[in-house]
């Protein structure tokens, strides 16, 4: 039985070019078994149960549930009595495991809400960056996001947060002073401030929903080379277009060459990943989808690019899923060449629901494939130069994140010198570039 409330949810995907069908699947068991069922259901933990069961019987990638039986799983599931909805929580985790796959899996509704918020690239707050200064223990300002109530208010970085509504954040995590300062938009918050030359003030400022920058970009002087260094650090909503306005922004400033950092970047939807792909490629194939009964679906660039300059991509064991999508789209078409390390193998296509509660369900819907059909899965991508950093390297990155994208980061540096060699640094052939395709698909990964 279905009954999501919202069946579409903007997390909810479209595979193959169409919706995700939102009926429920005809029940192996009687007509009169099936009334008695949803009776029992209705109002009850063991909706939420049923639902999850029934997403996963229509949509998981294998057909064969890992050689379960989950038909039995069902019954199993549904001849229980739950006290409470955190054990019918329990028992779909439970449930879930038997599938061997960790990428489908259910949220809570706090845990759905965190993804959600993670995708949409948007957050409720006052936009600031914040971290706990090693050297004085206080809660500092890092930066003040663009556009956001706190650069309005005169918010910089550097700035100590004293208290957040009145509460003292000595000793205060991190993460316990962001679930204080976030909340719903149009309502305030007062910040007590230190800084430096100045006697502590109080600063009242009004909560707004602010789009996330996931893209940061540069001009870096390399020798009589002037290279465009754009960092990416996930797959958010508004991750296209905050490239597309960066390589435009670079290619206005007259780059001769780029670098694009994937290191660390865990992924995100998929829609971006092929929307930034086409970005850089004017013509080949950027990714191959294979459902559970063998549907598939190729994806190619579309002579949209914007830019033909000669591209570097960085990478790590971090670099998953949508980002091994763009490596291997680039990799694949000769576009670029890929510097650093292994990256993590994950082929997988998730859909999201947010179900009738609140809570979330993730199941693995597809697996994809590189343009060449490399199977990535478990592996991940080999770089063309493979630099795996030593443990004092990153160690240093870490300490100093500074660094990183400079002639101290070995593995920028190594790209830099690969885009001397015109046998990486060109793409197949010189190729109009034009206007993005701004098509909506929200598959996640």
């Amino acid at each position: 039985m279905n009954q999501s409330a919202k069946r579409y949810s903007p997390l909810q995907v479209a595979l193959i070019g169409g919706a995700i069908a939102t009926t429920a699947t005809a029940s192996v068991f009687g007509p009169a078994w099936t009334r008695c069922v949803r009776a029992a259901l209705q109002d009850s933990p063991k909706a939420i149960v049923d639902q999850v069961w029934q997403l996963v019987n229509r949509e998981y990638v294998d057909g064969k549930f890992n050689q379960q039986d989950w038909q039995a799983t069902r019954q199993s599931l549904l001849s229980k009595n739950y006290a409470s909805r955190e054990e019918a929580y329990v028992a779909i985790r439970e449930a879930l495991k038997i599938l061997g796959d960790p990428y489908t899996r259910f949220m809570d509704p706090k845990q759905y809400e965190a993804l959600t918020s993670q995708t949409s690239g948007e957050v409720s707050g006052i936009g600031i960056r914040m971290e706990l200064n090693e050297k004085t223990k206080r809660l500092t300002v890092v930066e003040a996001i663009e556009n956001s109530p706190a650069l309005r208010a005169g918010i910089k970085a550097g700035d100590e947060i004293l208290a957040i509504n009145g509460k003292s954040t000595q000793e205060m995590k991190v993460d316990d002073a962001s679930k204080l300062i976030r909340g719903k938009a149009g309502t305030m918050l007062t910040l007590r401030l230190g800084r430096s030359g100045q006697s502590a003030f109080d600063l009242k400022l009004t909560r707004a929903t602010i789009e996330v920058p996931t893209v940061r970009y540069t001009v870096k002087q390399e020798g009589n080379r002037r290279v465009g260094y754009i960092r990416l650090r996930e797959f958010s909503s508004h991750a296209a277009d905050q490239m597309r306005r960066a390589i435009r922004d670079l290619n206005s400033q007259q780059v001769n060459a780029y670098v694009l950092d994937l290191r660390g970047n865990p992924g995100g939807l998929l829609q971006a990943s092929i929307e930034i792909a086409r970005m850089w490629l004017d013509q080949g194939g950027i990714v191959r989808t294979v459902d559970r009964v063998g549907g598939t679906e190729d994806t190619k660039a579309n002579r949209t690019a914007l830019t033909n300059l000669p591209l570097a991509v960085l990478v790590d064991g971090n670099s998953a899923s949508a980002s091994e999508i763009l490596t291997g789209a680039l990799k694949d078409n000769k576009r670029a060449v890929v510097v650093g390390s292994q990256t993590f193998g994950k082929a997988l296509v998730q859909s999201v629901h947010e179900l009738s509660d609140g809570s979330g369900l993730a199941v693995t819907i597809a697996h994809y494939y590189t343009p060449k059909g490399t199977d990535i899965n478990h592996k991940g991508i080999t770089p063309d130069i493979t630099l795996d950093l030593t443990e004092a390297q990153e160690r240093q990155l870490a300490s100093n994140p500074n660094l990183i994208g400079t002639q101290n980061d070995p593995q920028y540096a190594k790209a830099i010198s690969a885009l001397s060699n015109t046998n990486f640094a060109q793409p197949p052939a010189t190729q109009p570039t034009g206007a993005m395709s701004s098509s909506a698909r929200d598959l996640k990964f």
